[in-house]
């Protein structure tokens, strides 16, 4: 993962309450929390019993309907 340069906002008590992140290093750990999104989702679908069919084949099913 890159290194980020996170902001804190403190209460009066200095006790951190939010994190400022520049706009890019926001936007990236969006994408990385997406991509792990998606490996999750693959990693259970590679579990799954269920009987599975080509990507191809499901776009078409799904254009057909």
């Amino acid at each position: 993962m890159n290194t980020i340069h996170p902001q804190y906002i403190t209460d009066k008590d200095g006790k951190k309450t939010a994190v400022v992140l520049p706009m890019d290093e926001f936007e990236r750990l969006l994408e990385e929390l997406e991509e792990l999104e998606d490996i999750k989702l693959f990693d259970e679908a590679k579990k799954s019993t269920e009987p599975s069919i080509p990507f191809d084949e499901y776009l078409k099913q799904r254009q057909s309907k």
